[in-house]
């Protein structure tokens, strides 16, 4: 149950989706008096139980507190639920954390401030059960006043509540990039047991040696950034022309054992344009030449 609630400032959380709820109970348990309301009837009875207020309409729920936040599907959705709002937000705090992309963010930070209501803009990083523990990475973008202002409600969500930038669309392209990380290297992961499987090896016989790949990812990630924003690629520990004879490698052993290689054949596309920039000689930080000149 939530304690001293008289003390915390009270939210309101607009769309009760798994994301929703989750957002709504940390809020609860760190003991912000909450107001909920959902699209469709039938869910947020948990939160009920624990003490959350349902509202019986949107506009009665962002009446109940200045800060609003709301996390549904995408921003047209949002923007379905927002826009009839306009006159009862007007003068509060909406904190969007929609994901979708940035320039849809600006478009609905565009139609706040043309409301006269403070937008931050936001993106979740991590699943539900994580929301509300020290660990949880949470982007913000948009009003840095508004972001300030309630900054110690919004630390509720998660102990890493991060503020980007002005730019309201900052957040989801934090937020997009990180995905676009996580996206490929998990379907990386899935080939790779598949790989393994064709010949008989098991997934779970391959898992305890991925440690060591994984582990030197967090240097990579920091020397590539650095290489990446200086525009220089030094290869002197492995250079792009045999990484790509790497990638081929995986790339025939794969074909021969009937499995899908279209992701890899795209990663050795990238490098073989990289390499006829003339970077084969230059680490794999290089491909982006060749990324933004697709």
């Amino acid at each position: 149950m939530p304690t001293d609630s008289t003390t915390k400032p009270p939210v309101t959380v607009l769309g009760l989706g798994a994301m929703g709820q989750a957002l709504a109970g940390a809020l609860l348990a760190a003991g912000h008096p909450t107001t909920v309301w959902n699209r469709s009837p039938g869910k947020g009875d948990a939160l009920v139980a624990r003490g959350a207020v349902r509202a019986a309409s949107a506009e009665e729920a962002v009446r109940a507190a200045e800060l609003t936040v709301i996390c549904v599907v995408d921003h047209e959705a949002a923007g379905a639920i927002l826009e009839p709002l306009a006159d009862a937000l007007r003068g509060r705090v909406l904190v969007n954390l929609t994901s979708d992309t940035p320039e849809r963010s600006r478009e609905s930070a565009a139609w706040a401030a043309g409301h006269s209501i403070a937008y931050v803009g936001g993106s979740v990083m991590v699943p539900t059960p994580l929301v509300g523990t020290a660990d949880a990475l949470l982007f913000h973008s948009g009003s840095q006043e508004a972001f300030q202002r309630h900054e110690s409600t919004l630390k509720a969500l998660g102990g890493r509540t991060v503020f980007v930038g002005t730019d309201p669309g900052l957040a989801a392209l934090y937020d997009l990039s990180l995905l676009d990380f996580f996206y490929g290297s998990i379907s990386g992961l899935v080939h790779a047991y598949a790989l393994a499987a064709a010949d008989g090896v098991r997934a779970v016989d391959i898992a305890p040696y991925l440690g060591t790949i994984v582990q030197i990812l967090p240097p990579i990630a920091e020397y590539t950034a650095e290489n990446i924003d200086a525009g220089t690629y030094p290869g002197d520990q492995a250079n792009l022309g045999m990484m790509a004879t790497g990638v081929d490698h995986i790339l025939r052993a794969a074909r021969h054992r009937g499995l899908d290689v279209s992701q890899l054949e795209s990663i050795k596309a990238v490098a073989d344009r990289a390499i006829a920039k003339g970077h084969g000689g230059d680490d794999w930080a290089s491909t982006v030449e060749a990324l933004r000149g697709a």
